[in-house]
């Protein structure tokens, strides 16, 4: 070969390496240590890969029971398949940096590279470049090793705080759950209006889910630990309760409901918004939410007339308020859709 080719091939070998490796520490940083909702798509590249397994399994699968026990390991394999994935493009890259500075062969560079990497020490390298790339070579693997395991305590805090209010609203909306019977829960004193606390609780809790769920996006796919429950169910069960208590329940709608409200639908919109406009997830064979289709006018007579017999009071024209339920829940029934598709999640009724 050429002296002056062989030159421009290690030029430009070398040039790509760095970029492959600056690359794969940017996207590191911006999961992990950027307080950002930003889209990382070498990620996206390594879950959506993922996820084509599992679905494919799931598919198989003759039970929403099955299909919840397959997909709950989907989030922990595509977590620990991230480090192993940025460590195998430092690797590449990192070995045609060493063929760039003339360390040897493709093999040795590579045996270097890995070497390097994983801090094992087996391989000498015989040149002062080569020398000074693996020691930021080792310091680059351990790195990574570091930012993943430094944030799993983070990622699992969020999860068992977001798994706290699915489990209680368990507890207040039955089994399986609905907005009537949650709504029957807060009227416990006779007067559904008056428990701020509970929906203060609440918008915060779904202010946490917007911020958590954006800027760790693999959150949104730990699944609860029991089948019949998601916090994709729960947002969507908060937010059928106050649309129906607005659209149902004659009285004031109280300023904290109100708030709590606006909070959920900018949640689930926001979240819908980053995984299927900005991240370009959404996979184009999402099955239909067969388990949880959109209420119906049967579906709301049927809680008015649970609510009825709880004692709540309900406006008289009630074809006025199925239209202002339908226009209430249209502010977040694309996004609960699209989520619950995407998830899994199990199906929701009003009562």
């Amino acid at each position: 070969m050429h002296p002056y080719l062989l030159l421009f091939l290690r030029i430009i070998t070398g040039l790509g390496g760095m970029v492959l490796v600056i690359t794969t520490l940017s996207a590191a940083i911006r999961s992990f240590v950027l307080p950002r909702n930003e889209v990382v798509r070498m990620n996206v590249w390594v879950f959506m890969s993922i996820r084509t397994v599992f679905d494919a399994a799931a598919k198989r699968a003759n039970s929403y029971e099955r299909r919840d026990r397959i997909m709950a390991h989907y989030a922990p394999v595509a977590l620990v398949a991230l480090p192993v994935v940025w460590e195998a493009l430092v690797s590449l890259g990192y070995t045609g940096m060493y063929w760039a500075v003339g360390e040897g062969n493709w093999l040795h560079c590579y045996q270097l590279s890995g070497s390097s990497l994983l801090t094992l020490g087996t391989v000498d390298s015989v040149m002062a470049a080569a020398t000074v790339l693996a020691y930021s070579e080792a310091t680059l693997g351990l790195l990574l090793l570091t930012l993943l395991l430094s944030y799993l305590p983070t990622i699992y805090q969020a999860f068992s705080r977001r798994e706290v209010t699915v489990a209680l609203l368990e507890l207040r909306a039955g089994t399986p759950p609905t907005a009537a019977c949650l709504l029957g829960w807060l009227n416990h004193d006779g007067s559904v209006q008056n428990d701020d606390q509970q929906w203060a609780e609440w918008e915060r809790w779904f202010v946490e889910i917007e911020e958590s769920h954006t800027s760790l996006p693999i959150l949104s796919f730990f699944r609860s630990p029991q089948p019949g429950r998601s916090w994709v169910t729960s947002c969507g069960l908060i937010l059928d309760t106050a649309a129906l208590l607005f659209s149902a329940v004659d009285g004031p709608r109280p300023r904290q409901t109100q708030i709590t409200f606006k909070a959920g639908c900018l949640a689930l919109n926001r979240i819908y918004r980053f995984f299927d406009d900005r991240a370009g997830t959404k996979p184009v064979d999402l099955l239909p939410n067969e388990d949880a289709p959109d209420p119906g006018r049967a579906d709301f007579d049927l809680a008015c007339a649970e609510l009825e017999a709880q004692g709540l009071t309900l406006f008289e024209d009630r074809a006025g308020a199925w239209q202002q339920y339908q226009e209430l829940r249209s502010r977040y029934a694309s996004a609960l859709d699209f989520l619950a598709r995407l998830t899994m999640a199990p199906g929701l009724k009003l009562a």
